[in-house]
């Protein structure tokens, strides 16, 4: 375990509080929504030669764990993240069942990796949080080898996300308070414009990039859908912060406003992404 301590920022802040603690105790449904992110990972992995892998922004580790196990004893998958009790999580999965995958709290941005030491990067919305991404990525590049490839998987634009926007769209009305997203800020839709992507890797230094979208059909069960709504983004944190009543109104007026998504017993929608890959040229 290597604890790097670096400076708090917002981010920090976030994810070692209210929304690292949603994740923790909804993990089950959320590894099972972006299983399939996960398994597309996972084989982009097992058809290359990668060994040594990076997981960007791992989270409760359920990304992490799949590449290791594929890589099996021959193989390492290291995780890195900035939120304890997520990696707390993640360490106790890796122990439970046995898998030899490892762990790292510290901002990508700024850790210190060892040179030349990955052979492949890959994330699922992990790497759309960083304050400077052109330092994260130059980052990155160091810890890769030559040739190393990157794949990663971020949001495209809200407006083809609905179903991440519904929420505080609804909300809305009724919380005059909830603040409105800053496009290009660090959060869940920095990397909507492919353009920027491009500009960022090509300005850290990786080579062979290629920005492809992808339409992933993802799902959760029904019965979980407001826990979902009410713990989750901009939503889950406003909604901590008001009276029970103001509560129970928002979340009957949102759970409403989601029911085009829901199909029976199950809730289903389309996860609008772009699948980002680069090489890792020769470092300077």
């Amino acid at each position: 375990m290597n604890d790097t301590r670096q400076p708090e920022d917002e981010q920090t802040n976030l994810w070692n509080g209210t929304a690292g603690h949603a994740w923790v105790e909804n993990q089950a449904v959320i590894d099972a929504m972006f299983k399939p992110l996960e398994n597309l990972l996972v084989e982009a992995v097992a058809e290359g030669s990668a060994r040594r892998v990076l997981d960007v922004g791992c989270g409760t580790g359920s990304t992490t764990l799949a590449v290791a196990r594929r890589l099996g004893a021959e193989g390492r998958c290291t995780g890195i993240d900035i939120s304890e009790p997520m990696l707390a999580a993640a360490r106790a999965r890796a122990e439970q069942e046995g898998t030899p995958a490892r762990f790292i709290r510290a901002n990508a941005q700024l850790h210190t990796f060892e040179p030349a030491s990955f052979d492949m990067i890959i994330s699922r919305f992990g790497v759309m949080f960083f304050e400077d991404p052109v330092q994260a990525f130059a980052n990155l590049r160091h810890a890769a080898r030559s040739g190393a490839r990157l794949l990663a998987i971020a949001w495209r634009s809200p407006s083809e996300n609905p179903f991440m926007t519904t929420a505080e769209r609804a909300a809305a009305p009724l919380l005059p308070n909830l603040p409105a997203r800053k496009p290009d800020a660090p959060g869940q839709f920095a990397f909507a414009d492919s353009n920027r992507v491009h500009r960022i890797l090509e300005a850290s230094g990786w080579a062979g990039i290629d920005i492809q979208p992808i339409d992933v059909t993802c799902t959760l069960p029904e019965k979980e859908l407001v826990r979902y709504l009410s713990r989750f983004g901009l939503l889950g944190r406003v909604l901590q912060e008001v009276d029970e009543k103001t509560q129970a109104q928002v979340i009957q007026t949102v759970r409403a406003a989601f029911e085009p998504f829901v199909h029976g017993a199950e809730v289903r929608y389309t996860a609008a992404c772009w699948k980002v890959e680069a090489r890792s040229s020769a470092s300077p």
